[in-house]
C-alpha cells in the first residue's frame, strides 16, 4: 500500500490546469455577487469571451448597476402640471405615490447606468455628464436610441438602417453619422430608456 501511495498520490510535477489556460485566458478569482446579479454576469463573460473588445469597451466605461432589492422609496407625485409661468396652488394635489427605482428601472435585472461623454447626442436631449438608464431586455429597432460597441469603443447614437446596413446617428449636426462598414464591428449593448441630470 505504501509503494502504491506513494506512485500514484500527492501532487505531480507538470499536472493540472496550468495558470492562464482557462476560458479566459488569465488567473481567476472567486469573489461574492448578489444572487439576483448572476445571470448578468455570466451573460457579460460570455459576450467578453465572444467579443474581446467589447471587454476593452467595459473597462475605460463608467458603469453601474441598480442596487439589488432596492427599498421603496415613495415620492409624492402632483398631478397638475407647472407651467413655467405663475403657478396656481388651488389646482395642486396628491395623485398619486412614486417610486422612482419602479419608474426609471422596471426590469432591474437586465439594466445598467452608464455616463455619457461628448455632445453628438444634445439634439436628443442627452448631455455631457448625463447618466443614462440602459435596458439589455429591449429589442434594438430603428429609431431607438442605443448604447453600442463599435470597433472595441462604447458610443451612444440613435439606430437606423440605409439598404439594409447599421447607420449609428448623431444628434448633433457637428458630428458626423457612423456608417457601418463591412470591415466593422458593431454590438449592441441595450437601449437607451431615461437619462438622469442634476441641476447645479
Amino acid at each position: 500500500m505504501n509503494s502504491k501511495s506513494s506512485q500514484w498520490g500527492g501532487a505531480r510535477a507538470g499536472a493540472g490546469r496550468q495558470p492562464g489556460t482557462g476560458n479566459y485566458g488569465e488567473p481567476t478569482q472567486v469573489i461574492r455577487v448578489p444572487v439576483s446579479r448572476v445571470g448578468l454576469i455570466k451573460d457579460l463573460l460570455k459576450e467578453f469571451q465572444a467579443q474581446n473588445k467589447m471587454g476593452r469597451a467595459l473597462a475605460k466605461a463608467e458603469v453601474h448597476f441598480p442596487a439589488p432589492d432596492a427599498l421603496r422609496q415613495e415620492t409624492p407625485l402632483f398631478s397638475h402640471k407647472i407651467p413655467a409661468g405663475f403657478p396656481s396652488p388651488a389646482d395642486d394635489y396628491i395623485e398619486a405615490r412614486l417610486d422612482l427605482n419602479e419608474y426609471l428601472v422596471p426590469h432591474q435585472e437586465t439594466s445598467f447606468f452608464v455616463r455619457v461623454k461628448g455632445h453628438s447626442m444634445t439634439g436628443a436631449g442627452i448631455f455631457d455628464g448625463d447618466m443614462l438608464v440602459v435596458d439589455r431586455s429591449i429589442e434594438p429597432s430603428p429609431g431607438k436610441i442605443i448604447v453600442a460597441v463599435v470597433d472595441g469603443e462604447l458610443t451612444v447614437k440613435r439606430l437606423s438602417f440605409e439598404n439594409g446596413r447599421p447607420v449609428l446617428q448623431a444628434q448633433n449636426p457637428h458630428f458626423k453619422d457612423i456608417v457601418l462598414q463591412d470591415s466593422q464591428e458593431l454590438l449592441c449593448w441595450g437601449v437607451v430608456t431615461a437619462t438622469i441630470r442634476k441641476l447645479d
